[in-house]
């Protein structure tokens, strides 16, 4: 198989993967710090629920 004149040379690539490198260790992403920043409690309910619900599974200790 040829390569065809339209692809890159095959360094080319080697920018590319250096700047998506550089921006993913240069900060967080927004949605990891928009997870972080949620409330760290949580409501009795919640865990109420999870209780029933693993019960009714059969899952007792």
């Amino acid at each position: 198989m040829s390569k065809r004149d339209f692809e890159e040379p095959l360094g080319s690539s080697a920018r590319l993967r250096e700047f998506v490198r550089q921006e993913r260790e240069s900060g967080v992403h927004p949605s990891v710090m928009a997870l972080r920043s949620r409330p760290k409690d949580r409501s009795e309910d919640g865990r109420k629920v999870s209780e029933f619900a693993r019960i009714e599974r059969g899952h007792e200790v």
